[in-house]
């Protein structure tokens, strides 16, 4: 084996890991990119690519954290410089903010994060220039931690002003605390289990818990693909409340369900191994070829329709429908806290507007008695319960199917005085929260508005 050159670029023990994170942090931040995304092709053909597994996975957990961290972060940032950075100086903020994240939020020893923070900055074009200021300001961190932290929200200051108000609004500030504190954390990892008659022998086989919601949780996986079952289709990874919605349709075995906006598919995998003959519709052909990808590793079957649902007008109805809404997905930043950073109220109010022609277009196409389950991965009202009231309004031949605690397994706290599905981040906190869901189930009542 040749020797590690010092000087090569990601040589240093752990500096791979550091730059990969400061190159995420820096997409999200600066580019506006998905951490997901930007994951994934820095691990396919980035420079994480030749990264040890270790060293990627490090690499996105000092992202995220920094991510989930960084209103705290910044404000300590501030009150440690004199002035505002010039641009001039590269990645020197975002190398200050991912070690920081390490120093205080990460199992890493204070002395190493800032040797390899200094380390990184005098790599970069931009940031050698600053490494004599990297090295003092993290060092003056380890000895004054308590008095730079004194009178910090954390919490207030992990949400954009426009998301603060819209969550005290709605859940009240208790609530609000709860919710950022649980996303604080990194979650466990969820599987739903194909056949459920096998969820407690998946349990036992996997070291899993199971929820009262039927899914299994993880506290620790490591690979997603080395665990036991993944490739004979046994299970798919679904977070715990994702899996609820489609439950909601009731006894889906022989019938036919539509799933709008269906990929990447773990509702579509849901109803399929329960039975259903889904029709699963999305407009993005490369994530529809991710669902048909699900499927055959699970062995499942759907019919996969590549269309815009807001325009889709096929010769047919449907008793059953599922619409799983694009949204702003701000329930989901336990598992993607870059959607705190990327989206925006204007996007929240884009959204809406879509979510509000879907759901008028979702109901053309439900049979008279039918039963259609409107759901999104947000905590925004727009995109829940204000959508579900001005449909009702505009529409008095449909009307709510109030949910009932045996249906999501017992938990009461996850229904609305209107009957509809709202998980928190902060509910289940002791085993890990789950992700925060709106889900409404309506039932077309008259049979005066068919479709010509």
């Amino acid at each position: 084996m040749s020797e590690i050159d010092p000087k090569a670029p990601g040589s240093e023990p752990g500096l791979a890991a550091r730059q990969g994170a400061h190159r995420l942090v820096a997409a999200v931040l600066v580019q506006k990119r998905a951490l997901d995304e930007t994951f994934a092709e820095e691990t396919s053909r980035g420079g994480l690519s030749q990264a040890a597994g270790p060293d990627r996975g490090f690499a996105r957990a000092i992202a995220a954290t920094t991510l989930r961290h960084l209103g705290e972060i910044d404000l300590i940032i501030k009150r440690l410089l004199d002035k505002k950075l010039p641009k001039s100086a590269g990645l020197t903020q975002t190398i200050l903010r991912t070690a920081i994240a390490e120093i205080l939020f990460l199992d890493v020893k204070p002395h190493a994060a800032v040797d390899l923070a200094v380390e990184a900055a005098s790599r970069d074009a931009d940031a050698r220039h600053f490494k004599s200021l990297v090295n003092a300001l993290l060092r003056r961190l380890l000895r004054e931690e308590a008095t730079l932290r004194e009178g910090i929200d954390a919490e207030r200051a992990a949400l954009a002003p426009w998301l603060w108000k819209s969550w005290i609004g709605i859940y009240g500030e208790i609530k609000t605390r709860a919710i950022i504190r649980a996303q604080f954390k990194e979650p466990p990892l969820d599987l739903s289990v194909k056949h459920e008659a096998d969820t407690s022998l998946w349990a036992e086989k996997l070291g899993a818990i199971q929820l009262p919601t039927g899914a299994l949780r993880l506290t620790s996986a490591g690979r997603i693909e080395n665990l036991e079952g993944f490739e004979e289709g046994a299970w798919w990874v679904q977070d715990a409340a994702a899996a609820l919605p489609a439950r909601l349709l009731g006894d889906v075995n022989g019938r036919d369900v539509l799933d709008l906006c269906a990929a990447p598919g773990g509702k579509t995998a849901w109803l399929a191994a329960h039975g259903a003959n889904v029709t699963a519709l999305d407009r993005s052909a490369p994530r529809l070829q991710r669902l048909t990808q699900n499927l055959t590793r699970l062995d499942l079957k759907a019919e996969v329709v590549t269309a815009d649902a807001t325009s889709y007008a096929p010769e047919r109805q449907w008793d059953l429908i599922l619409l799983d809404a694009p949204c702003t997905a701000t329930g989901t930043a336990r598992r993607h806290p870059d959607v705190l950073h990327l989206k925006t109220a204007a996007d929240r109010d884009r959204l809406a507007l879509l979510q509000a022609r879907l759901l008028v277009c979702a109901s053309e196409l439900l049979a008279p008695g039918g039963t259609l389950v409107y759901c999104t991965c947000s905590l925004e009202p727009e995109e829940g319960p204000k959508q579900i009231e001005a449909f009702l309004s505009a529409h008095p031949d449909f009307a709510r199917a109030p949910v009932t605690p045996a249906e999501i397994g017992g938990l009461t706290e996850a229904i609305t005085p209107a009957g509809d599905l709202r998980t928190l981040p902060s509910h289940l906190a002791d085993e890990g929260g789950l992700d925060g869901f709106y889900a409404a189930r309506l039932v077309r009542t008259f049979t005066d508005k068919l479709r010509s």
